[in-house]
């Protein structure tokens, strides 16, 4: 196994995680942004406000977008291990 296939499954390994991992950080930025616009507004500074709306954000993402991040998590997965007997040989 060469480097350059070492570097390439690291570096398609680190893409497919951002790409999962986005909506949900997207969602979690967004709600964050809003409660600490609403916090500031009327002058709420309770730490723990801004962590139940994230968590039922992020878990609606993944209601919705759960299915399309494990087809892409599977087809990852699913092409190194094709290409297992290519690092090996």
């Amino acid at each position: 196994m060469s480097a350059e296939q070492v570097i390439d499954i690291a570096r398609e390994a680190i893409w497919t995680i951002l790409i999962c991992s986005a909506p949900m950080l997207g969602i979690s930025l967004i709600v964050g942004l809003v409660i600490s616009i609403f916090q500031t507004i009327t002058s709420i500074q309770e730490q723990t406000l801004t962590f139940v709306p994230k968590f039922i954000a992020i878990m609606a993402v993944i209601l919705i977008a759960g299915n399309w991040m494990l087809n892409t998590l599977s087809d990852y997965i699913m092409r190194l291990f094709n290409s297992f007997s290519t690092y090996v040989g």
